[in-house]
């Protein structure tokens, strides 16, 4: 019984610790708070934390793999700028326009997953040039920023449940139940952990390597376009922000290393990069709440993003064997 708790321990610790120093952070942020703790500061805090846990849990799909996407925030662009012309009008005319955003942000993760397997080019080169395809139709989609949502389903997804509770982390929690849990429970998500701890080994002994990467990359791509389409009811507009979309694209590779998911693949949960993306977004809140002059907020976070990555690679002080790289 002691064995099963600490092997549960050591395989859920990053996010275990994601989970505490965000509780943590947000105390101390409601703490000096001028408002408290209220409705209306927990969701505003809450839409920001769950665009970013959306699009961090987009990327955790691909680096399981061994892969990072770096088109996930192009896609949230793209799908950010079509719900914007299309997710309006009536009940159904709107339902229609949804359907169109996931299956578009589901179609770019299915290219990106197609051109890897296929291709056999890596996951980096690949997304960085899927990406510019992407920005390129978001910005043939709105030249301009404008553009409109249906107030229903913005209302609905941005607002508050029972006056109190952030409807925004209901989303989450659907799309934990809905997309992550039988994902991992399946057995692509099982051999999309073997091709990331070792494709070798899981070529050696049958894994379907290629469905277990071709899902993945599909599942980051609809998960992206969800964000995107989120990002529209918040703001209740497109534009087609390159900037914007190179920001998530960094912040969602900091949560999920903040979450415990290892850069290397085959290991960590998108649980644990969602409360590495709320961590991330409460370091910005706090800076707020301490009067840290605006011009240096980028200064910090980009501390952050760097010791974020670099507790990634702290694998490498490890390994003695040049070889252990490629196992």
């Amino acid at each position: 019984m002691t064995g099963d708790w600490s092997y549960w321990l050591r395989e859920h610790r990053g996010t275990l610790l994601a989970f505490a120093a965000f509780i943590v952070m947000f105390t101390i942020y409601v703490a000096n708070h001028p408002a408290g703790l209220n409705a209306n500061v927990a969701t505003t805090a809450a839409n920001k934390g769950v665009l970013l846990a959306i699009v961090a849990m987009a990327q955790t799909l691909v680096v399981l793999t061994s892969g990072i996407d770096l088109s996930v925030g192009m896609v949230m662009v793209l799908a950010n700028c079509l719900a914007s012309s299309i997710v309006v009008g009536s009940p159904a005319m709107t339902a229609l326009g949804v359907l169109g955003v996931l299956f578009v942000g589901g179609l770019a993760g299915a290219i990106n997953g197609l051109i890897v397997i296929y291709g056999r080019l890596q996951p980096i080169v690949t997304t960085i040039a899927t990406g510019a395809v992407y920005y390129g139709a978001a910005l043939a989609l709105r030249p301009v920023p404008g553009g409109d949502i249906d107030a229903t389903l913005a209302d609905a997804l941005t607002g508050q449940l029972w006056g109190a509770v952030p409807a925004s982390l209901a989303l989450l929690l659907a799309l934990v139940v809905i997309v992550w849990l039988p994902f991992r429970r399946s057995a692509i998500g099982r051999a999309a952990y073997a091709v990331g701890s070792s494709e070798v080994a899981a070529y050696m002994s049958g894994v379907p390597i290629r469905r277990a990467k071709f899902v993945a990359y599909t599942l980051s791509g609809l998960l992206a376009s969800i964000a995107g389409l989120f990002l529209t009811c918040v703001t209740y507009s497109g534009e087609a922000s390159a900037a914007n979309g190179s920001t998530y694209t960094l912040y969602s590779i900091a949560a999920v290393v903040l979450g415990g998911v290892s850069l290397f693949g085959g290991s960590g949960s998108a649980i644990g990069a969602i409360f590495g993306a709320l961590m991330f977004r409460t370091i910005g809140d706090l800076l707020f709440v301490f009067n840290v002059e605006p011009l240096w907020q980028p200064l910090f976070q980009g501390i952050v993003l760097v010791a974020a990555v670099s507790l990634g690679s702290v694998r490498l002080l490890r390994i003695r064997n040049r070889l252990d790289l490629y196992g």
